[in-house]
């Protein structure tokens, strides 16, 4: 397996640094968090993150003190008189109780359903990244190291997959799957199959990637160490491959997910997400298109949309960034 080393000399002043007792040998693990800390904006990201999945485990304490249940109706805090059943008041309806404003026409707080929304987007996104990682490294790796017709035919697959409309697939097969299905029913069912199409037919773009890498590695001493030692090819696999892949696995997942967040918005934006009264940030920029007169109304999920892909995106590339030793140099 491959080794990574950073010498570090001793400070100023330090008599041992005379002898060289005080050189240190780093990891590469150790010099990859010291590279991350340094980068701000990937610090900067991954608190956002933090803070963001913090919101979503706590979402039913955060209502409960901020805010509404999320299908609760205030018609009172809308004009249903005057017709336009617009919220009452400045930017929305915004106030100490709803901090958000609330919703044209019901009156619902914007602000905890932009919360519980947090937990429909990053738990598919999230699942279907982890799907999308599974099938991708599997045959990525396996692709790589068998070579001959076994490559060949993943690799023709990947582009198969590629060159398919994900979109108008995932359109149609959402939009025509029963209510009731594998023991699972409503909005169950709905972010199982979500998980299923996001996931299954994402796998090709961090495939291609680990099969490019596989096929770099697989000419290494140590792959040619352990078969020289009769080691077994799903032993060299999973054992001496797959753990100097973890750097790129991790990089190109971070990178995955703010994508797959923008997909589920995109399939909640096109009414073949969960269902209401679930609230989806997708499903939420759906709903404020008719009421084009209400900004606040599109502004707050589009802002949680924009923030969270955006924070996936800085930590995704700092830790691209700390993984490679290239690169800054």
């Amino acid at each position: 397996m491959t080794v990574g080393l950073e010498l570090e000399p001793a400070a100023a002043g330090d008599p041992a640094a005379a002898t060289g007792s005080a050189i240190q040998g780093r990891s590469l693990r150790q010099i990859a968090w010291r590279r991350l800390k340094r980068d701000k904006l990937a610090k900067a990201g991954l608190f956002f993150l933090i803070f963001l999945v913090l919101v979503a485990v706590f979402a039913p304490v955060i209502v409960k003190f901020l805010g509404d249940p999320p299908a609760e109706f205030h018609q009172n805090l809308v004009d249903i008189q005057g017709g336009t059943l617009l919220p009452k008041g400045k930017f929305g309806g915004m106030s100490w109780d709803h901090l958000m404003g609330v919703e044209p026409q019901n009156g619902r707080d914007i602000f905890s359903r932009v919360v519980y929304g947090a937990r429909i987007s990053l738990l598919i996104a999230l699942l279907a990244t982890l799907l999308s990682v599974v099938i991708g490294t599997t045959l990525g790796v396996l692709a790589g190291f068998a070579g001959g017709w076994v490559d060949s035919l993943i690799a023709r697959t990947m582009d198969i997959f590629l060159a398919f409309p994900i979109l108008v697939f995932a359109l149609a097969l959402a939009g025509v799957f029963p209510d009731d299905a594998f023991g699972l029913h409503g909005n169950t069912l709905r972010v199982g199959l979500l998980i299923f199409i996001i996931g299954f037919f994402n796998w090709p773009y961090i495939g291609r990637i680990i099969r490019g890498q596989t096929l770099s590695l697989r000419e290494r001493e140590f792959v040619d160490a352990a078969k020289s030692l009769g080691a077994r090819r799903p032993y060299i696999m999973f054992t001496e491959l797959l753990p100097n892949l973890m750097a790129p696995i991790l990089v190109y997942a971070t990178l995955l997910i703010p994508t797959n967040i923008l997909f589920e918005a995109a399939l909640s934006f096109l009414g073949v997400g969960v269902q209401p009264p679930t609230p989806s940030w997708g499903g939420m920029l759906s709903d404020a298109v008719v009421y084009y007169t209400a900004p606040h109304f599109m502004f707050w999920p589009g802002m949680a949309i924009f923030g969270t892909v955006l924070a996936f995106n800085l930590f995704g590339d700092g830790l691209r960034d700390a993984l490679d030793p290239r690169a800054g140099r």
